[in-house]
Parts: structure tokens; C-alpha cells; sequence
């Protein structure tokens, strides 16, 4: 369930109208509904530890889909972990409040710098992904006089998820240990001085709406814990990544019930029965994705013989994943449209100077005029966290809502400071 909906003829962000969002930060901006996200993190948090054995469960939101600080301290008073994967996200995990005791560090090419940063402050745990990220993780350490604890992130080759460039769990994919080298390279890493290894993390790919590669995957995972087990070693997590998709395609009345959610930890509880470990889950766009939307004013309208452009103020520097995923993104009219509206079939468009800059085309929406005000819906995860200066537009700015209240959490970048952090060559003068 999100909490956009239609109040006096406006669409609204729980009790704000985004008609006066608009007027008082400008567009184009992202909101975020505060109710949603912690709507969707209880939701989740509550089915995995049902499902957990003996309710052994920790829930990493992964930063990636969306860092915004207000977003990360909603989340950490309600208890959720963090799942980064650069020093960057951990510093800011840090900076929302979140104990170092609560963050886990992903990623496929940790540097040495970054791997030191993450061991000094204390944090849970590391998934390594490589003999070489085992090698220096232990260097750096125990240089620094401790054992860091650790799991082997392991690729399954069972690769899922709504497109080629986010599926992650495949042979053909860069993450992860393969299946045939877990074995050599849990014995090697019990005799390293700066490494504790805890177990084992899978994560096969991003919005996955079919629960059977998940099962696939964990199974091969469940069995892979007996096998270490049986060799002697120490197997006390297994991590079960994230990946949970959410739809896209929402009717207005659309409620985000617990159905899949359900069903998806039903299967873990299943797979996982007697499994004596600590489960650990990374969702990210599960619990952001319906919470955001991109707000944005119509700038022109250009017709053509054949069709007809939409021109926005967002573009593709805004929200990138139309242009680079085929991404699709409902729309809403600010401003209600009566019963029965005619529509028109738009190809609604950015103002960059790149044909892809285009968020769909052929659209059926009710008509528009210049300076209205449309809403991307669903636009919560890897939009504002993707977003970029390309065509030097400066950084979008982020709100929050909270009941009727809201604030901005993220200023729009000015000129200034988007031109001052160029440094001209010496031999300019």
C-alpha cells in the first residue's frame, strides 16, 4: 500500500497536497511517504522472522535503492540493518545513526582504503566476494589487530530478475564465489589471522516476482551449510539477499498487500526448516519503491503530424531508468481528471539533449497543458540514488512527508555549487 491518493480534486502525499510541494520547493522534485516505508519494512521484517528458524532474522535495508538520510533514520529507528556497498554508504549509514553493529559491506571490488575504513568502524559484516577481497580483508585486519567477521557471498548460477542488467546471480555474472571454490576457500580462511568467517550470503538478481529461482537458489545454499557443516567447519548465518520485486503497473486503489511477501517467506521457512543459522535478508526496492514518486511540470507541448510530445522539466538525469532499463512508470495528473476524461497518446519527454531521454511513448493520458504537474509513480528506489548533473542540471531535490507535514531533506544543488566543485588548471591563472 502507498499513500498517494487523490484528496479534493489533488493528488496528495499522505496528508500533503503536492500542488503546494510543488509552489514552495519547486519541481522537479522526489517525495517520499514515511508511512509507506515503514509500512513495507514491518510488513517484511515480520514474515521473515516468523519464518526464520526460531525467529533468527535480521533485516539490512540496501542503501543502493535509495540513501536519503530521512529515509535511513526512519529506518533505523525502526530497528533495519543496512546493506552498503561503497565507504561512501557506510559513512552515511553512520551519519543516520545506524550502529556499526547493524551494517553489513556487499560489493564486488572492495578497495583496501574502503575495507579499512569498514573494519575500524566495527562493523558486522563483510561479504566477500573473491579469494583476493579475502586475502586483503585479512591484511588489512589484522593489521589493525582484529578479526573481522565475514561470510562468502556465493554465486549460484541461478541468475533472475526484471532485466539482463540486474540480474546477479548467474555464472555470467561478475558476483560472488562459485560454487566449486566454497569449499577451498572456507578451509583456507579459517587459518587467516584478520578473518572470523560466519557463513554464506546469495543474492541472484533485482525485482524478482516468481519465488521458484529463490527457492532454487536457497536450496542449493541450504545444502551447501550441510556440507561445511559436515567438513567441521563454522556455518552460523546463511544471508538470503534481497531481490523481492514490487509492481509497477498500479491502479489508483492499489494496495501492496502482503501476498507475495507471504508467500516468499513461507518458502524460506520451508527450505530453511532445522537450519540451525542466522537468516539475513537485504530488501532495498521492496521497501522504497512504492513510497516515491518524481514530481514534474509540464514545460511544452510540441505536436507532430504522427504524435504528440509531452515535454517535462524532469529528464533522464533525474530518473534514469526508463533510459537504461526500458523502465515503466505510471503517471498521474496532479490535478484529478473527471470520470470517463478523454486522453490523448503522449511521448512524454525530458529537456536533455539525448533522444533517450524519453520516459515512454504513446501514453494514453487525460489532456495536458503547459505548467500542469504530473507524478511519476513508483519512483522511490534507484531514482534520486541513480540521478546524476549530466547536461549540468543540477542535483534534484528530495522531500519527505509525514502526515501533513513535510520537509525538504535533500536542498536542489544550486549553480553555484554545481559550477564550484570544477577546479581550473594552474596554468589558467
Amino acid at each position: 500500500m502507498h499513500h498517494f491518493a487523490y484528496r479534493d480534486g489533488s493528488l496528495h502525499a499522505e496528508g500533503v497536497d503536492l500542488e503546494r510541494i510543488a509552489a514552495e520547493v519547486g519541481t522537479p522534485v522526489y517525495v517520499y511517504s514515511t508511512a509507506t516505508i515503514e509500512r513495507h519494512y514491518k510488513l517484511f521484517e515480520a514474515a521473515v522472522k516468523q519464518a526464520a528458524p526460531a525467529g533468527k532474522a535480521h533485516v539490512f535495508y540496501a542503501m543502493k535503492a535509495n540513501g536519503n538520510l530521512g529515509v535511513l533514520k526512519t529506518l533505523g529507528a525502526l530497528g533495519a540493518g543496512i546493506d552498503t556497498v561503497s565507504e561512501g554508504e557506510v559513512r552515511k549509514a553512520l551519519a543516520a545513526g545506524i550502529p556499526a553493529e547493524r551494517i553489513v559491506f556487499s560489493g564486488v571490488g572492495k578497495s583496501e582504503q574502503e575495507l579499512r575504513f569498514a573494519v575500524e568502524a566495527g562493523i558486522y559484516q563483510v561479504n566477500i566476494e573473491s579469494e583476493s577481497e579475502l586475502n586483503l580483508l585479512s591484511k588489512v585486519a589484522s593489521q589493525l589487530g582484529k578479526r573481522q567477521e565475514a561470510v562468502f557471498r556465493v554465486n549460484p548460477d541461478i541468475g533472475a530478475g526484471g532485466h539482463a542488467k540486474i540480474t546477479t546471480g548467474s555464472s555470467e555474472n561478475k558476483f560472488g564465489v562459485s560454487f566449486e571454490e566454497v569449499g577451498r576457500l572456507y578451509a583456507r580462511a579459517a587459518n587467516l589471522p584478520g578473518v572470523r568467517l560466519m557463513g554464506l550470503a546469495v543474492h541472484i538478481g533485482s525485482q524478482i516476482r516468481e519465488i521458484d529461482a529463490f527457492e532454487a537458489a536457497y536450496a542449493k545454499m541450504v545444502a551447501l551449510v550441510g556440507e561445511l557443516k559436515d567438513e567441521g567447519h563454522r556455518v552460523e548465518r546463511l544471508d538470503l539477499g534481497g531481490g523481492l520485486g514490487i509492481p509497477y503497473d498500479i491502479p489508483r486503489e492499489f494496495d501492496y498487500g502482503p501476498g507475495l511477501i507471504e508467500a516468499y517467506a513461507a518458502m524460506v521457512g520451508r527450505v530453511t526448516k532445522g537450519l540451525d543459522v542466522e537468516l539475513g535478508f537485504e530488501p532495498g526496492r521492496l521497501i522504497v519503491g512504492n513510497a516515491g514518486i518524481l514530481l514534474t511540470r509540464v514545460l511544452h507541448l510540441n505536436p507532430r503530424p504522427t504524435k504528440q510530445f509531452l515535454v517535462v522539466d524532469a529528464a533522464m538525469n533525474d530518473l534514469v531508468r526508463p533510459a537504461m532499463y526500458e523502465a515503466y512508470h505510471e503517471i498521474w495528473p496532479v490535478a484529478e481528471p473527471a470520470d470517463g476524461a478523454a486522453t490523448t497518446a503522449y511521448d512524454v519527454v525530458g529537456p536533455i539533449c539525448e533522444t533517450g531521454d524519453t520516459f515512454t511513448a504513446g501514453r494514453a493520458l487525460p489532456a495536458l497543458k503547459q505548467d500542469d504537474l504530473i507524478a511519476f509513480m513508483t519512483a522511490g528506489a534507484y531514482g534520486a540514488s541513480m540521478s546524476s548533473t549530466y547536461n549540468q542540471r543540477p542535483l534534484v531535490a528530495e522531500v519527505m512527508v509525514k502526515g501533513d507535514a513535510y520537509a525538504v531533506t535533500r536542498p536542489r544543488q544550486s549553480y553555484e555549487e554545481l559550477i564550484g566543485t570544477d577546479r581550473l588548471p594552474g596554468w589558467f591563472g
